[in-house]
This record gives structure tokens, C-alpha cells and sequence, in this order.
């Protein structure tokens, strides 16, 4: 039996995350026929996708972050300010998503929120919770949603 040592790192080092992720990405595309058929293809990279909703001044009445991978969407952040919240503007900045989503070719979208958060907001455009995790930070639920796209 062969004995090895390994040092173990705790430091934040980007390169190496990189790294990391891209050896990650290998494994996983070498296992399933799905990420081995996107190979190459535009669907296998992450494109980020932004929609802001800005005041007449130009000040950020809110925003969605996400990205797009494979044929699915996801919401990274969804934020409207508290000025803005019943305006419609939560529900515009997600249908432009998805619409730029769709002209991707993603027939899907996903989302986590907390409880405290959204999911209701979420299950009103469609959105179905497939996942629930109880005390996500302790206290808070945790709620992952799915949509059909088109």
C-alpha cells in the first residue's frame, strides 16, 4: 500500500478554483452523453444576463442577474428598491429574462429565494417549487423554483 502525503491550502486562490472547475467540467462532460453532445457548442458555456430597470434620473430602480447554460436560465438576483416593489417592475425585469432566455434557446428557468423573500412572487409568473430546504440558514427556508420557458 502506497502511503501519500498531501498538504492541505485553505486560502482563496482564483487560479486554482479555474482550475478546479474546469477539471470538474471535463469529468462531468467525459460521464454524460448530454454535456458531451454540448461540447464545443454555444449552450456549454455560461452567458451571463443582466435587465435593469432604472429611473428617469438614471438612479437603479432594480435589476436581475442570472446566466444562461445549456437550455436553462438562472436567476442569480432579483432586487426591486422598496419604492418600486408593486409596480410591476419585479414581473417586467423576469418576463425580459425569460424572453432573452428564450431567444437563446432555453426552454427552462430556475430560481432560489428564501422565504422571507419571494416565492410567492415566483409561483404568480409560473414558477413551480421543486425543492424545499428547512433551516437554509437556520431559521429561513430555502425554496428552489422551476418554469417552463415558451
Amino acid at each position: 500500500m502506497v502511503c501519500r502525503m498531501f498538504r492541505i491550502e485553505t486560502e482563496v486562490d482564483k487560479a486554482r478554483r479555474d482550475l478546479l472547475r474546469s477539471r470538474l467540467r471535463d469529468t462531468n462532460t467525459a460521464a454524460s452523453p448530454v454535456l458531451a453532445a454540448l461540447r464545443g457548442t454555444p449552450g456549454e458555456r455560461e452567458a451571463p444576463l443582466h435587465v435593469w430597470g432604472l429611473e428617469a434620473a438614471g438612479g437603479l430602480a432594480g435589476g436581475l442577474v442570472g446566466h444562461t447554460w445549456t437550455t436553462w436560465l438562472h436567476v442569480t438576483y432579483l432586487w426591486v428598491d422598496t419604492r418600486h416593489r408593486g409596480t410591476g417592475l419585479g414581473s417586467r425585469l423576469l418576463a425580459e429574462a425569460e424572453r432573452l432566455a428564450a431567444g437563446r434557446g432555453c426552454t427552462a428557468a430556475r430560481v432560489e429565494t428564501w422565504d422571507f423573500q419571494a416565492p410567492g412572487f415566483y409561483r404568480g409568473q409560473g414558477y413551480e417549487v421543486v425543492c424545499v430546504i428547512p433551516d437554509y440558514p437556520p431559521g429561513i427556508t430555502e425554496y428552489t423554483l422551476t418554469k417552463r420557458l415558451g
